[in-house]
């Protein structure tokens, strides 16, 4: 049997469905988790009293759960109480939670690194605090950010194959479900799993690559 007898239209098409679900786990993860995760960390870096030092908390024990523990949660335990989800929102969720609170060290790094003097010159100035943060701060931090962010990302995207254990039909799932049925093919299937993010993570790190090289022309 011929190495290209896996990669037949009814198999390609079945792995294009896959990756079209692990593409839109990632955007929407993505999305939710670098506005959750910017908010939190800002929250943090303000140290407003009680709050900062709660979210801190729940921050640092989701960054020590393990991911797969938490897609469990969100798909197995939380409708025990009644909140339930289907597999997709329960994948993108999981993710949402564990990547917000990854990224949310990573936005609270960023803004620590910003030497204090530039808050201090801004608020002698008669802004406000938050006009600060908005105007200098955060630009500045966020471009120093800009590799860990995109790492971090990367990251988010091959866990999305996590999610094969609540049976979303991502990428990794299909690719199951075809050498499944026939064990020849096995390393095809590997083969394009390892070619398909391989393109996505590459395509995010030369995105790094060009912000970085934005970053230093400015």
């Amino acid at each position: 049997m011929s190495f290209f007898d896996a990669f037949s239209w009814v198999n390609v098409r079945f792995l294009l469905d896959g990756l079209w679900v692990t593409i839109e786990v990632s955007v929407l993860s993505i999305v939710f988790s670098f506005i959750f995760g910017a908010l939190l960390g800002t929250l943090r870096f303000s140290k407003i009293p009680f709050a900062s030092r709660i979210v801190g908390i729940i921050v640092d024990i989701i960054r020590n759960l393990p991911l797969l523990l938490i897609i469990f949660f969100t798909y197995f335990a939380l409708p025990q109480i009644g909140i339930r989800f289907d597999i997709f929102w329960s994948a993108v969720i999981a993710l949402t939670i564990f990547e917000s609170a990854m990224l949310s060290e990573i936005f609270r790094a960023g803004l620590n690194a910003v030497p204090k003097g530039q808050m201090e010159a801004g608020l002698s100035t008669g802004l406000s605090y938050v006009e600060v943060m908005r105007s200098i701060v955060i630009p500045q931090a966020f471009r120093s950010m800009i590799p860990a962010i995109v790492s971090q990302l990367i990251s988010l995207v091959k866990d999305t194959s996590l999610a094969i254990i609540i049976a979303l039909p991502e990428f990794t799932h299909n690719a199951k479900i075809i050498y499944g049925q026939n064990s020849n093919y096995v390393i095809p299937m590997y083969v394009a799993l390892t070619l398909g993010y391989f393109v996505i993570c590459y395509l995010l790190s030369l995105l790094s690559r060009f912000l970085e090289t934005k970053r230093y022309s400015y």
